[in-house]
Parts: C-alpha cells; structure tokens; sequence
C-alpha cells in the first residue's frame, strides 16, 4: 500500500524506535492507526497483548511507552515549532505536563508491583514540526491512537486497581484530544461509540509496515 492510500499518513510518518515488547506493539498500533485508521488500534493491541500473554506489569509498561511518545511529541513541538499561536502553545504546554505526570504516576506504580519500568524509546515525528498546522494534525491524530491504545490494552488487566488507575489516565487523554480537536475546527467526536473492525483484516493489513 503506497503512502498515499494510507487512511492516516501522519501516523506512517512516526518512527518508533526501541527493542522492548512494548515498543514493538506501539509501532504495530501505529502502523494499524495509519493503515486502517483509529478504529483498528484497539483491536491490535488488545490482540498483540493477548498474544504476549503479560500481566498488569507488562500492560502498565505498554501504557508508559505511550506516555513516554506523547510527553516527547508536546515537548520537541514546544521547542520546535515556530508559529505556535498562543492557545496552542499554551494547551501543548498543559498536555506535556500532563503527560509528564503520567509517565511520573506509570513508572511508581510499576515498581510498587515489583516491576521494572522500561526506558523511554526513540522517536522520529517526521515532517510535524514544520508549522502549527502539521503539528497540531498530528496531536489530534495522535491523541485519538492514545485513547485507542488504552481502550484496547484495558480488557486485559486484571487487578481492579491499575484498571481504575488506567481508567483515570484515559479520560485525561481524552480530553486532550477533544481540545485538540476543537483547535483544529473539527468536532469533538467522530460518533457515540468508537470503530472497530475485524482483527484479521487488520493484522494482515498492518504486517508490511511493521518493522523489527
């Protein structure tokens, strides 16, 4: 599939770089956001958590891989962007911090567990620095996979309090993307409920793009 048939090419152009497991399924979610579109982020990662077969420990380090991409997005975009107008430098200001406490929060309660969390990852945002527009297209994009992400990984935790933790971190980002949206023009939702398709259709559509 060439670049230009991709649902989501902002996404194609994030460059996830890591040999965590963590990281090898945030680049698959990725590649599903970009091939299929948001909807098909859920269902991959759901899959590909499944499929590792890790506990709440592993889930949490997912979630901290996310967080880790996010906090490093806000924070090159602040210091890379030169037309930021003031809303959107002050509401990127506001979701770095935030995203910067998740990380913060992911991380202790990982080692409350007796976990050790994973490092932060290598990324590459491609060409969404170059001005406001292309930055904010990306942030909205990629606070919709965020959500996704979370709904997707949530199925599988299985103590009730790092699910309420989770939970409480997903409506935080969702919010962030309903502000991003609203700065973008756009609505605030696609819908009442989220898309999904078909894992199959997925993982076959996704496995090209997915590198090791």
């Amino acid at each position: 599939m060439s670049h230009e048939q991709l649902v989501a090419p902002e996404l194609a152009a994030i460059d996830v770089q890591g040999i965590s497991r963590q990281s090898f399924i945030m680049r698959g979610a990725v590649a599903a956001g970009a091939v299929y579109g948001l909807g098909a982020v859920g269902p991959f990662v759901r899959q590909a958590i499944a499929q590792e077969g890790g506990g709440d420990v592993d889930i949490l380090n997912f979630a901290l891989t996310l967080e880790y991409l996010e906090a490093a997005f806000y924070n090159q975009g602040l210091k890379r962007v030169g037309d930021l107008s003031g809303d959107a430098k002050s509401l990127a200001t506001e979701i770095r911090d935030n995203e910067i406490e998740h990380v913060a929060a992911l991380a202790k309660t990982i080692e409350s567990l007796g976990g050790m969390p994973v490092k932060a990852p290598g990324v590459d945002f491609g060409n969404a620095f170059a001005n406001q527009k292309s930055f904010l297209k990306l942030a909205q994009t990629f606070e919709d996979t965020g959500v996704s992400a979370y709904n997707g990984a949530a199925p599988a935790i299985e103590s009730t309090e790092v699910l309420a933790a989770a939970g409480s971190i997903v409506q935080v980002e969702a919010r962030h993307a309903a502000a991003i949206r609203l700065l973008n023009g756009q609505p605030i939702s696609d819908g009442g409920f989220d898309k999904s398709l078909e894992m199959q259709a997925v993982l076959d559509a996704v496995k090209p793009f997915v590198k090791s």
